[in-house]
């Protein structure tokens, strides 16, 4: 992991190079602002990848970890333990620190990765695994545990089709990519999800809290998928809260999409279902006042993706009550949803945030690219 990191920080300059191509052809391509952000790499990204492979060579390996154990009365011992899924595959859009982090959380975890990315991120993604790849060989280790997968659009559908061959697909990305590798994998699938996070200010909240907050989530990298989307006030701290909110989001050119409450405030975009329903990944927040906690619930049950969902309060029993009803990989109380991220929680790097209920579930690091085995231990006991 550590000649990983080594070989990717000598060939920043390569790796640069090769996202600038990418990036050249996106823009001449007319890529959303939001896609090419996710795309574009920066000195500061690459550290950001080296660091993450460091964090995860200090990180313990989970492979061999006893999850639970136990001795029977006839004395035979039972124990579970953390095993490696074998070889995964990684279905992804755009974003080329996915390629460090997703092969550095497999090859640690004990598995193969084999990776497969945009056209839009070809050659940033092909710069990436050529680094990693000479770090694994500089230690003695097969260059082929972490491979890039290239070709047409068919090689995606033919890697779905792979049961036997591939032990389980993640996919990253749109709700496209998504839903397509979901609905027509034969390969298990982990299912990763887009975000669109409610931040509620109740009515017991800090308003300068809530604004700093607010803005952290929406404003500090708008592209990703646990930046808010959503904005819902309590009726009872709208008149005071609401004009400040209004101002603070235009100061850093977010764009309002309001219910006709929110109108009354300011200049906002009308808003419809749609855009209470929209993952924006942009400089863009849906808004709107609602008169209870449970209202918030309401309408957070019928518009979130289960990623992350806020409150800001300081009663306890909202916060209870919230923490409690609100069905989301991840639920925050005063902190922003910023923070659903594997390198936040302590976990290096991650290979994407999962919003099923399955075995994982939230920030997928380590512990969640393995499965589990029972190995039994006798002494000749034999069942009756």
């Amino acid at each position: 992991m550590l000649a990983m990191a080594d070989a990717l920080a000598k060939s920043e300059t390569a790796i640069l190079e090769a996202n600038q191509r990418d990036v050249s052809q996106a823009e001449a391509n007319g890529t959303s602002a939001a896609l090419i952000d996710r795309l574009r790499l920066s000195p500061d990204r690459i550290a950001g990848m080296v660091d993450g492979l460091r964090e995860l060579a200090a990180l313990p390996d989970p492979v061999g970890d006893v999850v639970r154990g136990w001795t029977n009365a006839n004395g035979v011992r039972v124990r579970q333990v953390r095993v490696p899924f074998g070889v995964v595959g990684i279905i992804y859009e755009a974003r080329p620190n996915v390629t460090a982090d997703a092969a550095g959380i497999c090859l640690k975890s004990g598995n193969a990765a084999l990776l497969r990315g945009s056209s839009s991120a070809a050659e940033s993604n092909a710069a990436i695994v050529e680094a990693l790849q000479a770090g694994l060989v500089d230690v003695g280790l097969p260059a082929d545990a972490i491979q890039l997968v290239p070709g047409p659009r068919e090689v995606t559908n033919e890697l779905m089709a792979a049961r036997g061959l591939v032990d389980v697909l993640i996919p990253r990305g749109g709700a496209g990519l998504i839903d397509n590798v979901v609905r027509n994998s034969q390969v298990p699938v982990i299912e990763t999800g887009v975000g669109n996070c409610h931040l509620f200010v109740d009515a017991a909240a800090d308003e300068q809290m809530a604004l700093n907050i607010m803005i952290n989530a929406k404003t500090q990298r708008p592209s990703v998928c646990n930046a808010a989307e959503t904005l819902l006030v309590h009726a009872d701290i709208a008149e005071s809260f609401v004009p400040k909110a209004l101002e603070a989001l235009a100061a850093r050119g977010v764009t309002v999409h309001g219910d006709s409450r929110v109108a009354a405030f300011g200049d906002v975009v009308p808003a419809d279902e749609h855009d209470f329903a929209e993952e924006y990944l942009s400089l863009d927040i849906a808004m709107a006042i609602v008169d209870s906690l449970d209202e918030a619930l309401q309408h957070i049950r019928r518009y979130s993706t289960g990623h992350s969902e806020t409150i800001i309060t300081d009663s306890q029993t909202s916060a209870s009550r919230f923490a409690t009803e609100v069905d989301a990989a991840a639920v925050l109380v005063n902190a922003s949803s910023r923070f659903v991220d594997g390198g936040e929680f302590g976990f290096g790097a991650e290979i994407g945030i999962s919003t099923q209920k399955l075995h994982a579930r939230g920030p997928m690091g380590l512990h969640e690219m393995t499965s589990t085995k029972y190995v039994v231990t006798g002494s000749g006991q034999i069942r009756g």
